[in-house]
């Protein structure tokens, strides 16, 4: 499996750059997340034989991949940003690191079994970790977008 190339140029805005690039590798975790749900619900005793169950190896790999560059945006972060003023960002990068290597190892926990179950999933699926790492990549993502979108003026009206 490919992963995306990180790209973290420096120069004005870059912050907002590498907050996105980060951002963007939720859809790989989230697209995972979703899928999990859908097979923890249908209640298979394994992995094998079914095309759910090839399927959910897939995308935990995805995952796995996805978090792997997750933790090296944040090493890259915060070595791109020693000795400098710390940007608005960087503590939670440490965070944001600490979730995706615990995230990482119930993933590949998960992986590395010789069969799936969907209960198996559903306790993944249940885990703090992994959703604690979800709701960082959510909130990245909302800062991110923000930043990216001009923001419109509110109008109050009286009434």
């Amino acid at each position: 499996m490919d992963r995306p190339e990180l790209d973290f140029e420096v120069h004005e805005g870059g912050s907002l750059r590498m907050l996105a690039a980060i951002a963007e590798r939720c859809n790989a975790v989230e697209e995972c997340y979703e899928f999990m749900l859908a097979y923890a619900a249908q209640g298979l005793p394994t992995d094998h034989g079914s095309e759910s169950g090839r399927r959910i190896r897939e995308f935990l790999g995805r995952a796995i991949d996805a978090v792997t560059a997750l933790i090296e945006a944040c090493t890259i972060a915060a070595e791109r940003e020693e000795g400098e003023p710390a940007a608005p960002h960087q503590p939670f990068m440490a965070v944001l690191d600490r979730d995706a290597r615990h995230s990482l190892a119930a993933l590949e926990l998960v992986l590395a079994q010789p069969s799936i179950s969907s209960q198996l999933v559903d306790n993944l699926n249940a885990s703090i970790h992994l959703r604690a790492l979800l709701t960082d990549l959510f909130l990245l993502g909302e800062i991110a977008g923000a930043r990216r979108t001009p923001s419109m003026p509110v109008v109050a009206t009286s009434g």
